[in-house]
């Protein structure tokens, strides 16, 4: 026979009574504390219709793009994204996980968190709640941070999982964290987590990655070019230190391998509009390389947590295809650290000192 379940144990799952409060006060979660991961975003599907939700929520962002809405909206709705779904969603769709139906990005986010979840869940039991969101597309900043709230989170350390800061990345997905906020009844506190891009753990991570990958070849690379995201030069100047970020990571990964200045470049890659942005542009660069001579070279992505359309499409085809018509004869692509278990620590290690004092 079925029993049906006490106050207390319907308590015990739903939350309980402040003490002292009449007996119709709204039930309280126990407290937790939310940790919420958070990268770039993903469209759902590779489809026309998926892409332009993708792209126009991606491409309406003002950390992103801008120039004049009234300007820029136009040419937006009625050029770009006519045409521009069906090139990206071409691009997406040959390295789309089919089998489990997502991007990749999504499918290794994934894995990174639950490979988080359970390092925490080992420090920590049931006090702190891992889970990760999307700054565009799914599952939403907005979506996740209500999930944590009704789930008793009172505090929440936002990690954006860029190692650089930039307005496009690290800013906007804050951005949308603390508009999130703006619509809780009771708000939890906030922290979020500063870029890590000089952090020994992740310099260490990245050395052993490229270690790994170097000793797999039958020929030593002629150098290894370092492709980071771009962006307008015009951001630099305006004060956004990710240029000088990108650079630092450089050289520290340099020194921690040990090699000289000749071994290793740094390039900006995914230009994007008639403006100029940093640079070497590494389809260029990569060009220029094959026709110095440089008839063998490897390829990593520092700045990015996780392979995406970027690494998997950008780099692996239009990027060795600029270097192989140049002339370059070996390229290989190095992958991002993803769930790797030096970046996993890495990352842990950061959530666990930022927690200080919440735990």
């Amino acid at each position: 026979m079925n029993k049906a379940k006490s106050p207390m144990a319907a308590n015990a799952t739903q939350g309980r009574c402040p003490m002292h409060a009449p007996s119709d006060h709204p039930l309280v979660k126990p407290a937790k504390v939310g940790v919420l991961l958070a990268n770039l975003g993903t469209p759902d599907n590779y489809d026309y219709w998926s892409m332009r939700r993708y792209l126009g929520e991606f491409l309406s962002d003002r950390r992103v793009i801008d120039y004049s809405p009234w300007l820029w909206q136009p040419l937006l709705q009625l050029v770009i994204l006519t045409k521009r779904p069906f090139s990206s969603g071409a691009a997406y769709k040959s390295i789309w996980n089919h089998e489990q139906g997502e991007s990749p990005l999504l499918t290794i986010t994934k894995d990174q968190t639950a490979k988080i979840k359970a390092q925490m869940e080992a420090d920590y039991g049931d006090q702190v709640m891992v889970d990760f969101c999307m700054r565009y597309g799914n599952p939403s900043t907005k979506s996740k941070v209500r999930e944590m709230v009704e789930a008793g989170c009172q505090k929440i350390l936002f990690f954006p999982l860029y190692p650089h800061y930039a307005g496009a990345t690290s800013a906007t997905a804050c951005d949308k964290f603390f508009s999130a906020l703006q619509e809780e009844t009771w708000q939890p506190l906030a922290r979020t987590v500063e870029p890590y891009y000089e952090n020994p753990m992740y310099i260490d991570a990245l050395a052993q990655s490229i270690e790994r990958a170097y000793a797999q070849l039958d020929t030593r690379p002629d150098v290894l070019v370092c492709s980071y995201h771009g962006v307008p030069k015009r951001y630099l100047m305006q004060g956004d230190p990710y240029h000088c970020q990108c650079q630092k990571t450089t050289r520290l990964l340099k020194e921690r391998l040990g090699w000289a200045d000749t071994d290793i470049v740094t390039t900006f890659q995914s230009r994007f509009g008639p403006e100029e942005w940093l640079q070497p542009y590494t389809v260029e660069e990569v060009a220029r390389l094959a026709e110095s001579g440089k008839k063998n070279i490897a390829v990593c992505a520092p700045a990015f947590s996780a392979d995406c359309i970027e690494t998997l499409e950008e780099i692996n085809e239009e990027i060795c295809e600029s270097f192989e018509e140049a002339g370059g004869e070996h390229f290989t692509y190095i992958p991002c650290l993803n769930d790797d278990d030096a970046h996993i620590a890495a990352l842990s290690e950061l959530i666990r000192t930022n927690l200080g004092g919440w735990v």
